[in-house]
Order: C-alpha cells, then structure tokens, then sequence
C-alpha cells in the first residue's frame, strides 16, 4: 500500500496548498500538538457552565427561538443528541467525497483553535474518520448559510454518532457497521459539542472551494484554448505586449497577457501575415482577452483570499475565551469582558460570547464574485466560436467545412455553446442578494452562501464544454493553415487533441468529440502540457 503524506493542521494557518492537497485526497491529517491546552482550556469553560445553574445559550438552553428555554444538567447530554437528530433534515443528492473530506478537515481545524468548547476527543474523531476515508452521507440541499450550515454539518454529525449514513464505493450504507468496519466507537457529544460541530460555515467554504480547485484547470484551458484561437483566426500578438497592460496595471490582465505572448512565441501562422493583412484590429473576443479573462482572475484571486480566511475561522457560536487568552489560536486577542445581557456569560477561567461569525455572507459574496467570473470566461469563449465560424471575420471555410452546405460543419455545435452560455447568464445571478427569514424571525437574514457555491458546479462544466467546442473548432481552423504551423506549444496541444478527435472535413457524429474535447480541458490535461513546457505561472498569485 502506498504511504500518504501526513498533513498537520495548524490551527489558523492552513494553506491553500494544503487545502488542494485535501480536497485532492491521498493524504492523512494530524493535530499540531501546541493547539492541545487551548482546546482543553476552552472545553474546561464549558465543562464549569454546564456544571453550573445559570442558563447559558448553547450549553443548557435550548437553540434559536428557543433559547430562552432552560435544559436541567441531566438532560444536557440528550438535548446535544436531540439537536443533531433534529437538524438532519438536508434534501438532494450527497455532497461528494472531495468536498466531505474538506468539511472534515476544515470542522476540525476550526475547533481545534480552541474558541468553541469542544472537547479533544471530538476533534480526533473527526481527524480519525478523515484518515479512515470515512465519507458520510451529506445531502447537499437544506442550508441557508446562516446559523451555520446546520442541516448538512447534522448529518456529518450524525453519521459520526454511528446514526446516519456514510457512502461506500458509491452505495449509502449505515453509519454504524461502517464506523466499525475503521474501527471507530460512535461519538457520544458532551455540553454545547452537538452545536459547536455544527455551527459554522464549513460546508458553504468547502462547496466554494471545490469550485476554485474545479475551475483552476478549465481557467488555464481558457488561455490555452484562446491563444490557439488567435492564430486559426490570423489574429494579432500585438494586443499583448506588456507595456499595454502595465499602463493599466491590473496584475491579472498582466499575467494573462503574458501567458498569451509566451503561448503563441514563434508561430509560423503569425510570421505569415505580419505583412500584407490589412485588418487594422481584431475583434474584442480576440484582442480584449487579457483585459476580461484577466478581470476573472483578479476576481478569483480575491475569493481565493477571502475562501483561505474562512478556512482558518471560528464561526461558530457561542465562542469561548478562557483567561490565559490563548483561545482562537496565534494572534488571537486577549481575554474579553463579558458583555452584560444576551446570554453572555463569564465563567471562572473564561468567558462565552454570543456573535455572529456564522454568517456566510463572506463567503456567498465570494462565490457570486466567482459566478461572474466564470459566466464571464465562458461567454468569451463562446463569441470566439462565433467569430471563427463566420467566414467575413475569420476569413476561414463558412461553419470551418470545406464544402459548407452539403456540410453544415461547427454551425450547430456553436448553437450548444450558446445556449450554455445563456444558461450560465441565468445562474450568475447573484446568491447573496436573496434572504428568506428562518426559525420564527430570530435568523431574519441569511446569506445563502451553500446555495451560491453549490450551483458553481454546474457553471464550470458548461464552460468546460463551450471551451471544448472551441478547441475543436480552434484545430480545425488550423487544418485550414497548413503546411504553416503554430507555435511549438499549441501544436503540442493541437497534436494531442488529434489523438481523440481527428479533424471533420465531412459532417459526422460530433458529440462524442465535444466530450473528449472538454475532457481534455476539465482534467488538467491542457494545464500539464504547458507546465511542462514551463509556459503558466501560478494560477491564484501574481507572476
């Protein structure tokens, strides 16, 4: 059996590597030993409220609306017990197994900065399940993004507690006989444990990074994909010389035009036509691309950013800081006063503050950012596909066949990529401008930050086939250009390609070529040809 690299969770400081190589798998997890005396200096809060006879939120009372309901000492063990079995209410298909094992990884990292009252041994069940590539069975609808994603994080609960379900090879089994399959005993939750795991934004933050992770390769299958366009239309690399873009500044448009001048260096196709073209500019699809898939990135960066904060996060609540001020991990502020009133509550060694850093609204403003952005990379790519068709713009065959009429050619398979590109228009509208109030007006506005990052999934795959339709149609542009060839880095790609998809001089079955087309994009396929060649930055930091 193959050894995986161990990954330590360092409360607070979780890389964006890190958080790839998670959501990638084949890796283990372990605690940094240095968080263990905050997360049981904040536990010991807990342990002295719940011992105690004044009623504090989360730990003796009941939750939302019913927080004003008192929970005697007996009970306490029960209403924790209650309220995950009376959370698990999520709808729709299961969360898949790269972003559950986000979810874990994160809920345990979030706990682990010792801000929640936890107990160690509930953050070594989670690292536990993590390393037994326990999946439980999530269902991906039911969560507003406030209060936490409550519905979803009750059923990883749950499934921990040996009560739900997990997924295995597929097939939803009962959690029980799998927990005892990696050995694990249920995991029975102490005082305000139920609502510490799952209070917080974990699932909404893992949803929206398995977006950025997903579109990471289509993003740089973009610029591939556009460079070859460039030189099937004959266009200009002169919309691309830095000191454009460095009068503007804006480093994504930067970097992009960068990718592009090192993509199309020493083209023959360019060379061609450097004299004699009495074309003037080309068309925005082809000149602007700097300037618009360079603002995505910029817009992608920032989620990046905003997505690693949240990923570092306590977001639950209420939070707990024991004197010595050690809670929340490095750099964390001191001990604070308890405010009067609001259920807030100091206890010897510490305080417990009722907030609100469950509110996903950072998050849901980072994943409609996203949605833009991708719409955007998408819609791009389909007025490409456009241009190259139109043979008064491209100067190539009507609909890229030889004998257009009797053949119809790329005509229809350019309707596909617009009507992806509508459909992504529709679902870019903004998530995060939407609220619906929950339990009885108490949670009177929430984010719906799961929703907006849930729905980036199905965005990054319809942009996955319009550039699969492009590059197909890209290649044939080329065919159109021989003997003269591209440079060496696209005709590497135009060659691999060719080994799935050969060119279409007569109308055939296409479907079959726009799936391996858009494969060839999703996979990373693109993005390894080039990194060998050393032709891409780093995608989410400035070259």
């Amino acid at each position: 059996m193959k050894s995986q690299a161990t990954i330590v969770l360092r409360p607070g400081h979780l890389s964006l590597e890190e958080l790839q190589a998670i959501h990638a798998g084949g890796v283990r997890l372990a605690l940094d030993a240095a968080a263990r005396p905050v997360i049981a200096a904040s536990a010991a809060v807990v342990q002295r409220a719940a011992a105690g006879d004044a009623p504090v939120y989360g730990v003796n009372t009941g939750f939302g609306k019913l927080a004003s309901t008192r929970i005697s000492t007996e009970d306490l063990a029960t209403l924790q017990r209650n309220l995950i079995r009376s959370h698990s209410v999520g709808v729709g298909e299961p969360l898949s197994p790269a972003v559950v094992r986000l979810v874990l990884a994160l809920k345990a990292a979030s706990l682990a900065r010792g801000a929640s009252g936890v107990r160690q041994e509930v953050i070594d069940h989670l690292i536990a399940a993590f390393n037994a590539e326990l999946v439980p069975c999530v269902p991906s609808q039911g969560s507003v993004g406030a209060s936490g994603d409550l519905a979803p994080l009750s059923h990883l609960t749950l499934a921990l507690m040996g009560e739900g379900e997990c997924v295995v090879e597929g097939q939803r089994r009962p959690a029980a006989g799998v927990l005892r399959g990696a050995g694990l005993a249920p995991l029975e939750l102490a005082a305000k444990e139920g609502l510490g795991l799952i209070n917080g934004t974990q699932v909404s933050t893992a949803l929206a990074l398995h977006a950025l992770f997903s579109f990471e390769p289509v993003l740089e299958g973009a610029l591939v994909v556009g460079a070859l366009t460039v030189d099937a239309a004959k266009g200009s690399d002169g919309p691309f010389d830095p000191r454009i873009h460095a009068l503007r500044g804006h480093p994504g448009q930067i970097d992009v035009a960068m990718v592009y001048r090192q993509l199309l260096a020493g083209s023959q196709i360019r060379q061609s036509h450097l004299e004699g073209d009495d074309r003037v500019q080309d068309p925005y699809c082809l000149r602007c691309q700097p300037q618009v898939v360079g603002a995505c990135l910029d817009q992608l960066r920032h989620a990046a950013l905003v997505l690693l904060r949240e990923a570092n996060a306590v977001t639950d609540n209420p939070l707990v800081f024991s004197e010595d001020g050690a809670a929340g991990g490095s750099g964390s502020p001191g001990p604070a006063a308890a405010p009067s009133g609001g259920g807030d509550r100091r206890e010897p060694g510490g305080t417990m503050i009722s907030g609100g850093n469950f509110h996903a609204e950072p998050v849901a403003l980072a994943c409609d950012a996203m949605a833009v952005a991708i719409a955007e990379v998408g819609a791009i790519a389909e007025r490409r596909i456009a241009m190259l068709i139109d043979s008064g713009v491209s100067r190539l065959p009507p609909f890229l066949t030889p004998n257009a009429g009797l053949n119809s050619g790329f005509m229809i398979a350019h309707v596909t990529a617009a009507a992806l590109a509508s459909e992504n228009k529709s679902l870019a509208h903004p998530a995060s401008v939407d609220s619906l109030p929950t339990s009885a007006n108490q949670e009177d506005h929430v984010s719906m930050a799961t929703f907006a990052a849930r729905r980036l999934q199905p965005m990054i795959a319809n942009v996955a086939h319009i550039l699969g339709i492009e590059l197909l149609a890209a290649a044939q542009g080329i065919e159109f250009l021989r003997p003269l060839k591209s440079s060496t880095a696209l005709e590497q790609v135009h060659a691999t390609l060719r080994q799935r998809c050969p060119a279409m001089m007569q109308d055939r079955y296409l479907a079959p070529d726009i799936e391996a087309a858009s494969t060839l994009v999703a996979d990373g396929t693109l993005t390894r040809i080039l990194r060998t060649l050393g032709r891409l930055p780093p995608l989410w930091t400035p070259a």
